[in-house]
């Protein structure tokens, strides 16, 4: 009698992959990744195909509300573990250029851009991830230091386009090229395309991308003209008091708030924040649907936290009263409200 063998197919053992994830079993997660590979299953195929969506399905648990915070720090840091070993285990030798990786300033989402990395590792680049909200003055100096052929920069949260755009503007001082990647320039690169910056899809378009140097560093038309009404700096340079006001103005609509425990608090104010800031890089690209984005997927997240949507509508008719000499931040703020369920917007 012969014993069983295991269907080592991707879509047989993503379920047990994601138990494994659930369960925080770090040892059986990387067995069943080098399982994969022990049976041909090409090294790209197991990042793309099992770790990438896995993940995604662990941020979707924890906007779910399913997942704890604990959890999903948990599962990221076992997904970090396994591409190190599927990493290790392919052991390409470098054949092309320096490719310097690395997330954007106040970006902590490091994981997609590590994906990138090794998937640009395994098609032979030489390159360097330098991890986690790398400040755009660190990143220049490593570039006059080490000789780059470009730099791919990810962002998870369209709230850090305008850190962004200094960032590819710094890099560009330099002489390197730039291309970006990730759900903060637009799930079609809608916002990239704004700033002038080439965008890849996922990992293998952005090795396409580099791989044609004439498209890396074609020449985009920036057109920013309306940052001359002064509304995104004004708003950033307000941003302190808008939230305090805000804050003030939830303890009287909503007196449940006055009961919030610290956590709960925090967790208020950085919401609040988040609006402002999502409003302040609507209006640097200058699209609404950015915001009117935001505020579905925060409403999203809010209910599943017991949170209604009415408080979210007070606060953004709170700012709307605050900013009315800012049209633009204004008609997207209105924008915003138009997007809320009804009953919520009465219930305000």
């Amino acid at each position: 009698m012969t014993a069983a063998t295991r269907d080592t197919s991707l879509e047989a053992v993503y379920p047990d992959y994601l138990h494994c994830l659930a369960e925080a079993d770090e040892h059986a997660a990387v067995e069943v990744a080098r399982e994969l590979l022990d049976a041909g299953v090409a090294a790209d195929r197991v990042l793309l195909d099992l770790v990438a969506p896995a993940q995604a399905e662990v941020g979707e648990r924890w906007a779910r509300n399913e997942w704890s915070v604990a959890q999903e720090h948990a599962a990221t840091h076992i997904s970090e573990r396994v591409v190190a070993a599927v990493a290790a285990y392919a052991d390409v030798r470098p054949t092309r250029a320096r490719i310097v990786v690395a997330c954007m300033d106040g970006e902590w989402h490091a994981l997609p851009a590590r994906l990138v990395a090794e998937v640009l590792r395994l098609r032979g680049w030489q390159v360097t991830f330098l991890g986690a909200s790398v400040p755009a003055a660190h990143l220049v100096s490593y570039l006059h230091r080490y000789d780059a052929y470009a730099v791919a920069l990810a962002s998870a949260l369209p709230m850090r386009l305008p850190h962004a755009h200094r960032m590819i503007e710094a890099c560009r001082r330099a002489d390197v090229p730039v291309l970006v990647g990730g759900r903060g320039f637009g799930m079609d690169g809608r916002w990239a395309r704004r700033l002038g910056v080439p965008w890849a899809a996922n990992a293998p378009a952005a090795a396409d991308l580099l791989g044609d140097e004439r498209a890396l560093r074609a020449a985009v038309p920036v057109d920013l003209a309306h940052l001359a009404d002064d509304e995104y700096a004004s708003l950033v340079n307000r941003r302190g008091e808008l939230v305090d006001s805000a804050l003030a103005e939830l303890a009287q609509r909503f007196p449940a708030t006055r009961d919030h425990t610290p956590a709960q608090l925090d967790s208020t104010v950085s919401d609040l924040g988040y609006i402002l800031d999502f409003l302040a890089a609507a209006l640097y690209v200058d699209d609404a649907s950015l915001f009117t984005e935001f505020i579905e997927w925060l409403v999203t997240i809010l209910d599943s936290r017991g949170v209604p949507a009415a408080t979210v509508d007070a606060s953004l008719a709170h700012y709307g009263r605050l900013l009315h000499d800012f049209p633009r931040a204004a008609d997207h703020l209105q924008r915003g409200r138009a997007v809320l369920p009804t009953a919520d917007r009465r219930a305000a």
